[in-house]
C-alpha cells in the first residue's frame, strides 16, 4: 500500500502534495490505488505523475470511470486523482484508470462560448492565478478586471470541492504580470502603465517583466515558488516565452504575433503542468479569446471593492447609481475620484454575470423578469406624463 506519511522529501511534494491531500487519499490507499497529479488531459485520457520509489514517473490513465455529463466535474489539469494501475489497463499503451478525483481546493472557471449555460474549468488546486498582459499593445483595463473577477471568485461549484480547505475565493492569489516590458519605452512610461493597471486591480500585485532582458523575473520566480500557478491571457501575451524562461528549457513553441492586427497565434494547444526549477509548478494554458463570467458575484465585489465601498454610502440601499439623490458613487464620478470607465466596466460585468446566473437560477430569473416589467411600466408612465392628457 502507498505510504501516506507526508514529509518535504515525499516524491510528490514538488508537485503540491501535502498533508491535507494525504488525509483525503486514505480511503483510496486502503484499496491499493496510487495518488497522482494530472499534468495533461487529452480526449478521455490523462497524463499523471505518480510516486515511483524516491522519484516520480508519468503514466497514461483512462478517465471513463469518472466521466460525467457535468463539465465542471470532468478531470482537469491540476486535479489530484486516485489511480488504479493494477487492474485498470484498457489498452496496450494505457497504464491504468482514474478511479476518483480528490476534492478541489480552488479552480479557475469561465463560461463556455456556447449559448448553453455551462462552465469550463481551466485549472484546479491553484495558489496563484497569473494574468498575463502584453505591453506591446494598448492596455485593455476592462479585460484585466474581467480576469480578476473570475480569479477572485474561485468558482465554489466547480466539482468536488474540499470544504475543509480555505475558501476558493481566498485560496488563490491573483497576480497581474505585464509582459514585454522592454517594449514599453522609457521607465517613466512603464511606471504610468503599472499605475494604470494598479488602479484597475486594487490590492493585487502588478509585476512588469521582460523575458528578453530578464527584468522582473526574479520577483516573479519568488512569487511562484512553492505553489501551483496558472498562466492566463490572450494569444500573443507572451505566455509561451515566459514559460520557457521560467522552466529553464524550450518546452513551448513560440510564434510571432500577426503584423496586421497585433494578435497572437495559438502556440499552446493543451493545458500542461510543469515543475519549476526554483520550486512550485506552473500550468500553461492556450490563449483565451473569450472569457465569460461564471458565477462571479464574490469576485466582482472584490475586484471593484472601491465601487462597493462607495455604494455603501449611498442614501438608498438599492441605488442604481444613475442620478438618484444622495448617490455617493455618482458624486465620486463627478469629483474625479472614480472614473467613468471603471463604473461602466463594473455595470457591464454585473449585468453579464446576472444573465449567466439567471440561466441556472429560476428564482433570480423571475426576479429579473419582474424588475424588467416594472422598468417598462415606469417608462410608459413617464412617457404618458410627458405627452400630457389625450383629447
Amino acid at each position: 500500500m502507498f505510504n501516506l506519511t507526508f514529509s518535504a522529501a515525499h516524491p510528490l511534494s514538488a508537485y503540491g502534495w501535502d498533508q491535507g491531500f494525504a488525509e483525503s487519499f486514505v480511503p483510496y490507499a486502503e484499496q491499493g490505488f496510487l495518488p497522482g497529479r494530472i499534468v495533461r488531459v487529452d480526449r478521455g485520457r490523462v497524463d499523471a505523475v505518480v510516486p515511483d520509489g524516491d522519484g516520480v514517473r508519468t503514466v497514461l490513465a483512462d478517465t471513463a470511470l469518472v466521466a460525467t455529463g457535468d463539465p465542471l466535474r470532468v478531470p482537469c489539469t491540476g486535479d489530484w486523482a486516485a489511480l488504479d494501475l493494477a487492474n485498470g489497463r484498457s489498452g496496450a499503451h494505457v497504464d491504468g484508470v482514474v478511479r476518483a478525483l480528490l476534492p478541489r481546493r480552488t479552480a479557475f472557471v469561465r463560461s463556455t462560448s456556447s449559448k448553453r449555460a455551462e462552465g469550463q474549468v481551466l485549472a484546479t488546486n491553484l495558489d496563484h492565478i497569473v494574468i498575463c498582459v502584453s505591453l506591446a499593445e494598448p492596455l485593455d483595463l476592462g479585460r484585466i478586471e474581467r480576469f480578476l473577477a473570475l480569479a477572485m471568485s474561485g468558482a465554489a461549484d466547480e466539482g468536488p470541492l474540499d470544504t475543509s480547505a480555505p475558501s476558493p475565493a481566498s485560496g488563490a492569489q491573483p497576480v497581474v504580470v505585464l509582459t514585454k516590458a522592454d517594449l514599453a519605452g522609457a521607465p517613466e512610461g512603464l511606471a504610468h502603465l503599472v499605475a494604470d493597471v494598479e488602479s484597475a486591480a486594487p490590492g493585487v500585485p502588478v509585476l512588469a517583466v521582460s523575458s528578453a532582458s530578464g527584468d522582473g523575473l526574479d520577483v516573479l520566480r519568488a512569487v511562484l515558488a512553492g505553489g501551483t500557478s496558472v498562466l492566463l491571457g490572450r494569444s500573443g501575451a507572451g505566455k509561451s516565452t515566459l514559460v520557457n524562461v521560467l522552466v529553464g528549457e524550450e518546452v513551448q513553441l513560440v510564434q510571432a504575433i500577426r503584423d496586421r492586427d497585433g494578435k497572437g497565434r495559438h502556440t499552446t494547444t493543451t493545458r500542461d503542468l510543469r515543475p519549476l526549477p526554483g520550486g512550485g509548478v506552473l500550468i500553461d494554458t492556450p490563449g483565451l479569446r473569450g472569457v465569460g463570467m461564471w458565477d462571479a458575484h464574490t469576485g466582482l465585489a472584490r475586484t471593484f471593492s472601491d465601487v462597493e465601498e462607495l455604494a455603501e454610502e449611498c442614501r438608498f440601499h438599492d441605488c442604481a447609481h444613475r442620478g438618484e439623490p444622495g448617490c455617493a458613487v455618482q458624486e465620486a464620478v463627478d469629483s474625479g475620484e472614480l472614473s467613468v470607465r471603471r463604473l461602466e466596466s463594473y455595470r457591464k460585468l454585473q449585468r453579464e454575470n446576472q444573465r449567466i446566473v439567471a440561466k441556472t437560477d429560476a428564482r433570480l430569473r423571475a426576479e429579473l423578469r419582474r424588475d424588467w416589467k416594472q422598468k417598462q411600466a415606469l417608462g410608459r408612465h413617464m412617457m404618458e406624463r410627458k405627452r400630457g392628457p389625450q383629447r
